[in-house]
């Protein structure tokens, strides 16, 4: 990979590892900044590039060493990696289930955002409300066999989109 490839894949990629960061610093309480969490993650991540280590996904393998780059600031603020569990309030979930909720939110707006508001509006009443076709039918008036094909296409163009991402 070349630096220029570089430079335009990480520019692509940065905002979601300063969301990432971001998010792990407000959760564990530390002071450090996300710019330099994701400065660090991003020379490691050009020094594997460098050394020709073996990357399938490059977005993929720097949220991971984010993830690890804030991990390491943690343990250098005085937290034990043992309790890293204990971070979290009784009844919360866990600082990795937070923030892989949120990539999985990410991926899922930047997907939804290629359907149309109706196509978003359906799948929202399935998937997320899990509402069945004859009561999405009731709530927006539309045909039952109307709502099935959005949903269909919509499903179909989804499909799609992901694959191109793998």
């Amino acid at each position: 990979m070349t630096r220029q490839e570089f430079e335009k894949t990480s520019g692509r990629i940065r905002m979601k590892l300063l969301a990432l960061a971001g998010s792990f610093i407000s959760k564990s309480g530390i002071t450090d900044d996300a710019d330099d969490i994701v400065q660090e993650s991003m020379l490691k991540l050009w020094q594997h590039v460098n050394e020709d280590y073996p990357i399938q996904n490059l977005e993929a393998f720097a949220v991971t060493i984010t993830k690890k780059v804030c991990l390491s600031h943690l343990r250098d603020n005085g937290y034990e990696t043992e309790s890293l569990s204990g971070l979290d309030a009784p009844g919360t979930d866990s600082a990795t289930i937070i923030t892989d909720e949120a990539d999985i939110k990410t991926i899922k707006d930047e997907l939804y955002s290629l359907l149309t508001p109706t196509q978003k509006q359906y799948l929202h009443l399935r998937n997320d409300l899990g509402l069945s076709l004859d009561e999405i039918a009731d709530v927006t008036g539309s045909p039952k066999s109307s709502i099935k094909t959005t949903i269909s296409i919509a499903n179909r163009l989804l499909k799609e989109q992901i694959k191109r991402y793998i």
